[in-house]
């Protein structure tokens, strides 16, 4: 199962990131080294948030993540949720579906 750690960032996130940035960073390349963690990114349009896409059996593993992440504990995160996301397309697809299967 993959889930979808979403944050929503305060409007002065790029000016508050940087002294976290290497921490946060590091705690991220740690889950992926993992396994945990697929991919991550803060959305290209505007710093308005991220997505963190996660793979497990149980939302804990992004929830714990979002818990000590320095952004979180700092206050650069307005509101962050998980959500469980259904992917049945790619290679690495949870429930891969192709049609007339």
């Amino acid at each position: 199962m993959h889930f979808l750690l979403l944050y929503e960032f305060v409007p002065d996130y790029l000016e508050r990131r940087q002294p976290l940035r290497a921490t946060h960073l590091a705690l991220a390349w740690a889950a992926h080294d993992r396994g945990d963690l697929v991919l991550a990114g803060a959305f290209a349009d505007e710093p308005a948030g991220s997505a963190l896409l996660f793979t497990g059996d149980t939302p804990e593993v992004a929830e714990q993540f979002a818990r000590v992440d320095p952004y979180v504990t700092a206050g650069l995160v307005l509101r962050w949720q998980v959500r469980p996301w259904t992917t049945t397309v790619g290679a690495t697809a949870a429930a891969p579906v192709r049609p007339g299967a």
